[in-house]
């Protein structure tokens, strides 16, 4: 809107060269389908990933209740022939499992309350309204709604089991012959299998996550020991300086003081650094072989930098020379580009020096003295874009042959004392010593602004980290939970084994083999629920596949790992039960 408005008061009929309404709009475009389509896709991550935690918790609590339920099948039995009805006993279940679920909302408000603090710290700098995300009564009412809704749901199930005509079998079946069918267990064996395939859903995208910031922290941001760079916003406006070269001059002194602090290796200014998020300027330059084509061109990213930018900031010059204070104040027509347009353009970095380009008819043509390494201006995520790089004091600088500078630019300092208070408070003397009107803006070190670029994947990565803990542990839970349950009904046979000379070891593994059985079903079910759900990631991973084979082959260990050891611990119970106890037990 401000790109249209900026055309229109410039009169009817004008063209004011960058600004053309008509030249940007395809760049808004694509601009609005990519954070559309991005912001979209992490909204299904993130819902997907709560509903699958939910989805897990409540089958475990089913498992939990249907254990609780099927212990007292001689109670309830018991209850029915005295003459208890049927709804009678439903109700009494459907409100045990309603408590049991408010005392269970009322503490998770609480700790929600508190996680959504740490929650907030830890999010985006740049996710908007983040400081006016809290609890409210819509969230409240969604969350009581939910739980009554849950509790009644998965109480149900339970009561409608053991709650039916056949609850007076129970009065026949309990005693000393008494033993667990597998049909009794596989209600609950397929709640174990189901979440085990949904706690790999979760580890597998949380792996993901994992493997596409490792791969971001490799990539070449296009500067260099972030940490050690000092960035500060400087503006000078026309009213304090109204002449072009005295404001190039000034920004020169500037970088001079600041040179001269000690412990500054080296000093540049531009109108920004990579990633600071400032607005950005784009154009159709054109080289001399796709002159003709006029304005039916790609736009291309452009930037004004000072001579000693590219060194300050670490970024390679791969061919040809960077700009002199003199090129600058004769005004000579030179540029620089990045690497990847000079390849587009020409095939490699050398065979873009002593090209001409220009960015419109009537400016003249400017010779390509220099092509540096590409930089991810956008985020390391982001393809970097062609960029073409101006001197700071230039001709037809905003379409007229008056010469015009850069106004508002990014000092970068290279010194091993960034980031320190004593050494911005230097740094700011060294400005004020040249001008003490001028305010210093946006004070940060690179790293800081490096790290905020990467903070949408390192939230995502920590949402998924968190849901993936939490399934890993819900489902150790229920593997225990079944196994455990599995050895107290089966105590009978387990002491006829050991008197009958069977070893410890044996009875072990029947538990242990068992409880891997349910794993691996899951484990296989969740792989390829996985294979299919991870495809929504794509915008989000990068430099890997949704179907990474490393990540598909350590989450399933790791799921192995889990089971061995939430089925070892009730094995090993149940191997070392003395059998004429166990056998007295019944």
């Amino acid at each position: 809107l401000g790109i249209w408005m900026d055309s229109w008061t410039n009169g009817p009929g004008t063209k004011p060269h960058f600004y053309e309404a008509w030249k940007i709009t395809p760049a808004i475009r694509s601009l609005k389908r990519d954070v559309v389509g991005n912001v979209g896709d992490a909204l299904w991550v993130v819902m997907g990933t709560i509903g699958l935690v939910l989805l897990i918790a409540c089958a475990n609590v089913t498992n939990l209740l249907l254990v609780r339920a099927e212990a007292r099948q001689q109670e309830l039995a018991i209850r029915a022939a005295l003459g208890a009805g049927r709804g009678r006993i439903v109700r009494e279940l459907l409100v045990e499992s309603t408590i049991l679920g408010v005392a269970g909302g009322v503490l998770a408000v609480g700790f929600a309350y508190q996680a959504l603090k740490l929650l907030v710290r830890m999010g985006p700098a740049n996710l908007p309204r983040l400081t006016e995300i809290s609890l409210d009564a819509r969230d409240l009412g969604f969350t009581v709604a939910l739980v009554l809704g849950a509790s009644l749901f998965l109480g149900l199930v339970p009561a409608l089991k053991y709650a039916g005509p056949q609850i007076l079998i129970a009065l026949r079946s309990v005693g000393r012959t008494f033993s667990a069918t597998k049909e009794r267990h596989r209600a609950r064996n397929i709640l174990v299998v189901a979440q085990v395939a949904m706690a790999v859903v979760l580890l597998v995208s949380a792996g993901l996550m994992i493997r596409t910031f490792s791969a971001l922290r490799d990539v070449e941001p296009g500067f260099t020991d972030a940490k050690h760079l000092q960035t500060m916003r400087i503006a000078i406006p026309e009213s304090l300086i109204p002449n072009a070269e005295r404001v190039t001059r000034m920004q020169n002194d500037i970088a001079n003081r600041l040179a001269a602090i000690p412990g500054v290796k080296s000093v540049g200014f531009g109108n920004q650094m990579p990633m600071e998020g400032f607005d950005s300027d784009w154009d159709v330059i054109s080289d001399e072989k796709n002159a003709a084509k006029g304005d039916d061109q790609p736009l291309r990213l452009f930037k004004h930098i000072s001579p000693g930018f590219f060194h300050a900031a670490g970024t390679r010059i791969v061919a040809g020379r960077d700009l002199t204070w003199t090129d600058v104040y004769e005004q000579r027509p030179v540029l620089l580009l990045s690497e990847n347009l000079a390849r587009e353009l020409w095939g490699a970095p050398s065979a873009a020096i002593g090209k001409r380009m220009r960015e419109f008819s009537s400016m003249p043509w400017h010779e390509v003295i220099g092509v540096v390494q590409k930089t991810r201006e956008n985020g390391v995520g982001q393809e970097a874009p062609a960029i073409v790089y101006w001197p700071p004091l230039m001709s037809y600088l905003f379409g007229s042959k008056k010469a015009d500078a850069i106004r508002t630019v990014t000092f970068v300092v290279r010194s091993q004392r960034a980031g320190t208070q004593s050494f911005i408070q230097q740094a700011q003397q060294a400005v004020w010593a040249v001008e003490a009107n001028l305010p210093v803006a946006s004070v940060r070190t690179m790293q800081d602004i490096y790290d905020r670029s990467l903070a949408r994947t390192s939230f995502t990565l920590a949402m998924l980290s968190i849901a993936g803990g939490m399934a890993l542990l819900l489902g150790i839970i229920g593997i225990y939970g079944v196994i455990s349950y599995t050895v107290s009904q089966r105590r009978r046979e387990i002491g006829v084994r050991l008197a009958l000379g069977a070893p410890q070891r044996k009875v072990k593994q029947m538990f242990v083999h068992s409880a891997l059985l349910l794993a691996v079903i899951g484990g296989g079910i969740g792989i390829v629920a996985a294979a299919a759900l991870t495809r929504l990631m794509k915008s989000l991973l990068f430099g890997i596949s949704p179907m990474d084979p490393l990540t598909y082959a350590i989450v399933p260990a790791i799921l192995l790992m889990a089971t061995l050891l939430a089925s070892y611990l009730p094995a090993r119970r149940a191997a070392m039960a003395d059998p004429m106890t166990a056998l007295k037990a019944e």
